[in-house]
């Protein structure tokens, strides 16, 4: 079993919640499993047990869930790995979207709709109250407002502690702030997908808002182990044979990318993935980054992110880069 450098230590205030979270968290997206719209295809439970325990040996002290993941199953993975655990790390889930009998998803933000997933939230996470619940999707973007007002219910009835958004764009987090405040932020954030640093991380810095980004290391493509016959590889069902990024000519662009932060890597004896989620962890709005694993091993290869302190001189040649290869 490797033994990364160091086990996290720092911390980091998360917004007004009151809480105080290691700067790397573990996502469950792909530990969901296959035989959904956006799976990963396959996944051992195992191995998903394996690297829950892992990331906890390692100090990592929250963990990212959604009742979508796996259609139940993601939930239910992560509390049975908790299962008499003393030192509980926080865990995150979400709502708005939700499945059929034949695991086909869509959105809803109707009361009753909110109010039955946090219930089957709590059941399937085995507590009594959700550490934080966040609107995972703001679709259908007409009511997002009842959506937002029925979870600040929710959370003066003391089923949910805090309450945040993810995915939201400026407008529609002005819209629903004004019904109860945004805790946090979950957005899509890394080299891939830099958009959000434009407006809405200023956004959520200027207002107080704790941000968690997901998918720092663009789902696999910057961590420095994907390659274009793994991408042939992949199962039928692993949504990412479908994203653009993941095809020509992005993909070259992107797996050079990849060897940019792999070459900056070997000079801080770190990784490439490492170096992606560093790069978003040195912006001052981001709180954290959540990091999906479906091994200790990926989790062992994840959490010295925390640890690098990225150079002006490594700034520069990244954005270099992405100048020249827009």
């Amino acid at each position: 079993m490797k033994e990364p450098r160091a086990k996290l230590s720092e911390t980091r205030e998360f917004g007004r919640t009151g809480m105080h979270i290691t700067t790397v968290g573990l996502g469950t997206w792909a530990i969901g499993g296959g035989g959904w719209a956006f799976a990963w295809g396959p996944q051992d439970d195992r191995k998903s047990l394996a690297a829950i325990h892992r990331a906890m040996q390692l100090g990592i002290n929250w963990v990212d869930t959604a009742p979508v993941y796996g259609t139940g199953h993601a939930e239910e993975t992560v509390a049975k790995a908790l299962d008499g655990v003393a030192a509980r790390p926080y865990v995150f889930t979400k709502v708005s979207l939700i499945w059929d009998s034949k695991r086909k998803v869509s959105s809803s933000q109707r009361s009753e709709s909110i109010r039955s997933e946090v219930k089957a939230s709590l059941k399937r996470l085995r507590v009594d109250k959700i550490d934080l619940c966040q609107v995972h999707w703001p679709r259908p973007e007409n009511e997002i407002e009842e959506g937002w007002r029925t979870l600040a219910e929710l959370k003066d009835a003391g089923m949910v502690r805090h309450i945040g958004v993810s995915n939201f764009s400026v407008p529609q987090m002005e819209k629903v702030s004004s019904i109860a405040p945004i805790e946090t932020l979950q957005p899509p954030y890394s080299l891939v997908y830099p958009e959000v640093d434009k407006e809405i991380l200023p956004y959520a810095k200027e207002h107080g808002i704790g941000v968690i980004v997901y998918s720092p290391m663009a789902s696999g493509l910057l961590s420095g182990t994907m390659t274009a016959q793994r991408i042939r590889e992949m199962p039928d069902d692993d949504w990412r044979r479908r994203d653009e990024q993941f095809k020509e000519p992005r993909l070259s662009r992107n797996l050079s990318l990849a060897r940019l932060l792999g070459e900056i890597g070997k000079e801080h004896g770190s990784s490439a993935g490492e170096v992606a989620i560093a790069w978003t962890l040195q912006n001052p709005a981001v709180t954290a980054a959540i990091v999906g694993a479906r091994s200790q091993e990926q989790v062992e290869g994840i959490v010295g992110a925390a640890n690098i302190k990225l150079t002006k001189d490594d700034l520069e040649r990244i954005s270099k880069f992405v100048r020249e290869n827009p």
